[in-house]
């Protein structure tokens, strides 16, 4: 990392430079190299860029209409030449912006998704946003903390590349570091040491994103999940080995991400692409992961998977009927599906009309409520789905005058309407995938206690009105 910058008012610039990494920068990019001003040149090139100075003024290489960011990353105009590419964001009256390492030629610019600098660099930027933030009402205060971040980034991006990107996990006294003893076996990441048991906490927390359509040609779902450990073991740089497992014809993992702290991995492991036709030379675990933990909790990696179908399906009909809706919702839980919910329910919105005025409704099971604002119905399906694993609602909706108070939705107009489940499986994942206790292996001594927990939890899942010409979305490769 070349550069950083948080501002506020132009009254507390922080900033950090890396001549190594600036060497290397010019290696790599050649004759297409544009070389980093001074500090001042950067930061009055980087305010106007973001138009912050001299927003009046119309400049074509900045204000064309054919030239729209669609991202936090600029090309920043210096006296040597385009800087390529600049991570900047605006959060709470501060900038926050780094300029990452682009290991290859810069002409013709590489697609953003291979740079992994940029990912790198936007989780140190957050770091520093959450360090920071929770003192951004008082001045004097994040005074101090702006003071301070310049010894906090010694610690976390010693020689340019992150090692910690949770700031506020750091000593913030440089004179701390200083008398820290020295472990040259010790990994930058672990900033404190444990004292105690040993002991290993794992959750694999799975999110489900769904839209439904009830046109099962069109309708798509995607699973994410996410590998969190809290490792609490003595010793400068423990080992840590865990596997996750899949049961037998599980859908593989794909598009796996590790974490730094990750010490070696199976090629075959990463090369698994949602991108691409899933054929029978797929690797399909166990997925090993051989680690030196942080001290803190972390996420150990993270992965997609293609699971051939949605945990709940459903069908949402609307229809309007004079001054009134008629609607009806079927919602069948899926038989490989664990039918047991921490909580489950459908919440039906009502957009751009009144107060629901009158409602008549037959719920087969569960129960519905009205929210305060007599603009949402909140089906509480609860806890359990009935032996059939189907359950229906069906009523009728008629409305009062609309206020300004009441929701709206330029999307949603006329019969165009969505409902949207919310639910939370504990002890299951949609994947199968599982962390068997015993595998997990501590190289230390003593015995270790070991605890693994999974999840299932819905994200933006939508079921869209049959009846209406909904929003689609299809699946693409990216």
């Amino acid at each position: 990392w070349e550069k950083m910058h948080s501002i506020k008012r132009l009254l507390f610039p922080c900033h950090r430079r890396y001549p190594t990494v600036e060497i290397r920068a010019e290696s790599f990019n050649g004759s297409t190299h544009v070389p980093v001003p001074s500090d001042s040149a950067f930061l009055k090139a980087l305010l106007f860029e973001l138009r912050l100075i001299d927003d009046h003024i119309f400049v074509e290489h900045r204000d064309t209409c054919t030239r729209i960011n669609h991202s936090s990353v600029y090309s920043v105009r210096t006296e040597g030449g385009d800087l390529w590419p600049v991570l900047a964001f605006q959060k709470s009256g501060l900038i926050y912006a780094c300029l990452p390492l682009v290991e290859e030629t810069l002409e013709p610019r590489p697609p953003l998704l291979t740079i992994s600098g940029l990912s790198q660099g936007l989780a140190l930027l957050l770091g520093i946003v959450d360090y920071i933030s929770p003192s951004r009402k008082n001045e004097a205060e994040m005074s101090a903390k702006i003071g301070q971040l310049r010894n906090l980034l010694i610690q976390a991006c010693p020689l340019g590349t992150p090692l910690n990107t949770n700031i506020r996990s750091l000593n913030s006294s440089f004179d701390d570091i200083q008398e820290m003893p020295t472990d040259e076996n010790q990994p930058a990441w672990r900033s404190n040491t444990y004292k105690g048991k040993p002991q290993v906490n794992v959750c694999i927390t799975e999110k489900v994103k769904c839209m439904q359509y009830d046109k099962r040609d069109v309708d798509t779902w995607q699973v994410y999940g996410a590998v969190n450990c809290k490792c609490d073991i003595e010793g400068s740089a423990p080992n840590v080995t865990l596997s996750l497992n899949l049961p037998t014809n599980g859908p593989p993992l794909q598009d796996i991400v590790v974490h730094h702290c990750v010490t070696s991995v199976d090629p075959a492991m990463l090369m698994s692409s949602s991108a691409e036709p899933l054929d029978d030379s797929v690797y399909n675990g166990p997925y090993k992961f051989p680690f030196i933990p942080p001290s803190d909790s972390f996420n150990l990696c993270y992965y997609t998977s293609q699971v051939p179908v949605p945990p709940i399906l459903g069908c949402y009909q609307l229809i309007e009927e004079g001054s009134q809706l008629k609607i009806t919702v079927n919602l069948k839980l899926h038989e490989s599906i664990k039918n047991s919910f921490e909580y489950c329910e459908a919440r039906i919105p009502f957009f751009n009309r009144g107060p629901i005025a009158q409602l008549e409704y037959k719920v087969s099971y569960g129960q519905l409520d009205l929210s305060r604002e007599k603009s949402l119905l909140v089906w509480v399906i609860g806890q359990k789905f009935p032996k059939s694993l189907e359950v229906s609602l069906a009523g009728t909706v008629s409305f009062g005058t609309a206020g300004k108070e009441h929701p709206t939705d330029y999307v949603c107009t006329g019969n165009t309407a969505y409902v949207k489940l919310y639910f939370r499986i504990p002890d299951f994942t949609l994947t199968g995938c599982y962390v068997d206790q015993h595998s997990v292996q501590i190289f230390v001594p003593g015995k270790s206690k070991i605890t693994a927990s999974r999840e299932l939890i819905s994200s933006d899942y939508y079921i869209w009105n049959s009846k209406a010409p909904a929003p689609m979305v299809y699946k693409t490769s990216f």
